[in-house]
């Protein structure tokens, strides 16, 4: 005899079948990669021939649109492309791309402003489609989703996903090598009756097995080195869903079906899974404690005392016990913190993408004075004799007095933003922007003293994510172009530049000021002579962390060098011949600049929004 449990969890699955038995089918659109920009109306015109043919088909229940919408990420492009998706005659629903994130004066916050969220959520017709971002925010580095997306999805899912086929749409697909943390967002999904997932970023029709579910990415909608550009339509249908290739005045052609309806999951694959062997390898180090945050972590930490300072993604600005890692006061700001702090004489300073340059009580954390830019700031802070010096996104690289905030003098003269933080060095403060050049002001009235460019056209090779250093009468940094240059720190003339290692936005320099070091793209860690007029190597040594572009500048102290990779592994060597002491690897995404309190004490925040205090033993 049946129980009267038994017979409601009947009454619940014949109820679902009859559901899913009385689907009705639908198509909708999926643009992709439209990549709109300034000075550049192709892609615009793109965009609108795609609109005008969408509009004229009936059968379509809405459009989706699943990043790169810009090429840029500047806003006055968002505003274009939106203005030709607001008429649209069907609901449009926009997610974000590395192009809208990496590259962007408001650190990803315009997007906001003009398409509302770059998250979205709806159902229609007994499916889920709910869209996220899946980064990289500022950093160069592989695709990541963030915490509090993780958190916002999984509530999704809890909430709605009962008796729904689900369709996530992302810009990356979520596999090894384009999304760090791909496998904490496909376990989640694994749970549900996930159809596939949506995305692009490739430019081309795909089909990838992301842990056991499919991954569909979408042509861009760029017409290339074709006559005319594209789109793709969607059909679900009772039994598949169909995809169609739709070429502007051309015929639509299907080259995609899969199957519609009830999908379960085996156990994942582990082979492709982060490995933590290293840790057995190199048991001397230990993790003494490790706080997470709930929200992705672009900034360096900086520790005072006995507090660690640092700024994460939903604009909360946390003060930690250095001794156990946990919270002793938090500040909330308007916009996300990629600004890296600096503190002297109790007082903490940093900017906000929300237009604000905060100083706060370094113990009480209460605010002490705030200044109004006209952008996001998102420039790291130098803090020397009394003067707080901070690059934002308005054009201006300021002077401030640490005291009450006033202004000592402003150079307004940058062209593009700022993220770096600045050097000084003999009278003169350097620092590089997203405009194709690199700084040197007067450190006295911030006139300009000179400003030098690598000659290409494109600002995304400018020197700008690197942390300058100086030695020897020059300036050290290093650039997209992947090339290793030094100035000459007076005049700004070219000492040297060498491509020999295919070096990327990182450069540390050893205590004694004799050598320059820098990690190049594949594998190696490179030191130069700082004193030599032309490109000493001094040693070039096989780290083994792969392929790597993270910004994350070397740091020594005690003989020891310290970085971080995009993919979690945390490096010590010897800076006098670059053997290999140490490895660690405390996860799987971009490790920021480290704070090195000692050469075996090291602290390190995370893009997956830990703080972590390594300790290595003798």
């Amino acid at each position: 005899m049946r129980t009267t449990s038994s017979i409601i969890i009947v009454l619940l699955l014949s109820l679902a079948t009859l559901l899913y038995a009385e689907f009705q089918p639908f198509s909708f659109v999926q643009l992709s990669d439209t990549h709109i920009s300034p000075n550049n109306d192709n892609a615009l015109n793109d965009l609108r021939r795609s609109v005008c043919e969408i509009n004229q088909n009936d059968s379509i229940a809405f459009v989706i649109v699943s990043g790169d919408i810009t090429d840029a990420g500047e806003i006055g492009s968002m505003i274009r492309a939106k203005r030709v998706l607001d008429s649209v005659n069907v609901p449009v629903y926009v997610t974000s791309g590395n192009h809208e994130t990496k590259w962007s004066e408001s650190g990803c916050t315009d997007f906001q402003k003009v398409f509302g969220s770059d998250r979205f959520c709806f159902e229609y017709n007994d499916c889920l489609f709910f869209g996220f971002g899946t980064g990289p925010v500022i950093k160069m580095a592989d695709g990541h989703v963030a915490p509090q997306d993780v958190i916002w999805m999984k509530q999704i899912l809890q909430e709605k996903a009962a008796g729904k086929y689900i369709f996530p749409v992302t810009h990356y697909p979520l596999q090894n090598g384009d999304v760090d943390n791909w496998y904490e967002v496909t376990d989640v999904l694994r749970q549900y009756n996930v159809q596939c997932v949506l995305g692009g970023h490739y430019h081309r029709n795909l089909l990838f097995s992301c842990d056991g579910i499919a991954d569909v990415l979408a042509r861009s909608n760029l017409h290339g080195k074709d006559s005319v550009g594209g789109y793709t339509i969607v059909s679900v249908r009772s039994d598949s869903i169909r995809w169609q290739e739709k070429r502007i005045g051309q015929k639509a052609v299907g080259w995609l079906a899969l199957p519609f309806g009830r999908h379960e999951y085996d156990e994942p694959d582990q082979i492709l899974r982060p490995d933590f062997s290293v840790n057995k390898q190199y048991s001397k180090v230990k993790e003494r404690w490790q706080t997470t945050l709930d929200a992705e972590i672009y900034a360096a930490p900086v520790v005072d005392g006995k507090r660690v300072y640092v700024g994460e993604d939903t604009g909360l600005f946390y003060c930690l016990n250095l001794c156990n890692g946990r919270e002793i006061w938090k500040y909330q700001t308007q916009g996300r913190i990629i600004s890296t702090a600096a503190v002297e004489k109790n007082r903490v300073v940093f900017g906000s993408t929300d237009g604000y340059i905060y100083c706060l009580h370094a113990v009480q954390g209460s605010l002490l004075w705030k200044v109004k830019t006209g952008k996001a700031v998102m420039g790291c802070t130098l803090i020397d004799k009394d003067v707080v010096y901070i690059g934002g996104s308005d054009g201006c690289f300021r002077a401030l007095n640490l005291e009450d905030g006033s202004e000592v003098w402003t150079f307004r003269g940058v062209k593009g933003y700022i993220e770096t933080r600045p050097c000084i060095y003999n009278n003169k403060i350097y620092f590089g922007a997203w405009d194709c050049h690199f700084y040197a002001l007067n450190l006295q009235d911030g006139s300009l003293a000179w400003k030098w460019s690598n000659g290409h056209p494109s600002d995304k090779y400018s020197p700008a994510a690197c942390w300058p250093v100086a030695a020897d009468g020059k300036i050290f940094f290093t650039a997209p172009d992947r090339v290793f240059t030094c100035l000459d720190a007076e005049t700004g003339s070219v000492i040297w530049r060498t491509k020999e290692h295919v070096v990327r936005e990182t450069v540390g320099i050893s205590e004694d000021h004799k050598r320059i070091f820098s990690r190049c793209m594949w594998d190696y860690v490179v030191a130069m002579k700082a004193e030599a007029a032309q490109p000493v190597t001094l040693w070039n040594i096989n780290a083994g962390y792969d392929y790597d572009h993270n910004p994350s500048m070397l740091i020594e102290k005690g003989g020891v060098v310290v970085f971080g990779t995009k993919n979690g592994l945390i490096h010590g060597i010897n800076a006098a011949d670059g053997k290999i002491l140490w490895k660690h690897k405390i996860g799987n995404s971009v490790i920021n600049t480290a704070c090195m309190l000692t050469q075996r004490d090291i602290i390190l925040t995370s893009a997956n929004g830990t703080v972590t205090r390594l300790r290595v033993k003798r």
